[in-house]
């Protein structure tokens, strides 16, 4: 499969120049651009190559640390689970997937997660990191 790295630069660099500024908070779900990447890194989708994810952690009005989500079922893999929303709406979050961004990447909200969900999306994100998921 090839990669549309062209077209994910020509998006790219409309969106760094962008002066939209979104309020976003922690425990949200965006759809963001988070574009073409390499190797197993997660791509974003369709023509403005946007993923849902879950803002994890606000640094600032700027950057976030966010969590990756997927409509696959990774049942059984550690570094992916499932989180509900406060609507219902069931999310997988991929833990190994995370990273920090950009708020000129956010797009559209679709969503927060709910307060336990939030609570065990950051116990494993913890436990991942020290080394004990």
């Amino acid at each position: 499969m090839e990669k549309e790295f062209d077209k994910w630069n020509e998006k790219k660099k409309k969106a760094n120049t962008g002066t939209v500024w979104r309020a976003f908070y922690e425990r949200e779900v965006w759809w963001i651009h988070t574009g073409v990447n390499i190797g197993v890194e997660i791509d974003g989708k369709h023509e403005l190559f946007l993923r849902p994810v879950i803002v994890a952690r606000k640094f600032n009005k700027d950057m976030a640390l966010i969590v990756p989500t997927t409509a696959q079922d990774k049942k059984g893999n550690k570094y992916y689970i499932e989180v509900v929303g406060d609507d219902g709406k069931r999310y997988v979050a991929c833990l190994s997937q995370i990273r920090a961004v950009s708020s000129k990447r956010f797009f559209r909200k679709v969503g927060t997660i709910g307060v336990v969900s939030y609570s065990h999306l950051l116990k494993k994100l913890s436990e991942m990191v020290n080394g004990t998921l």
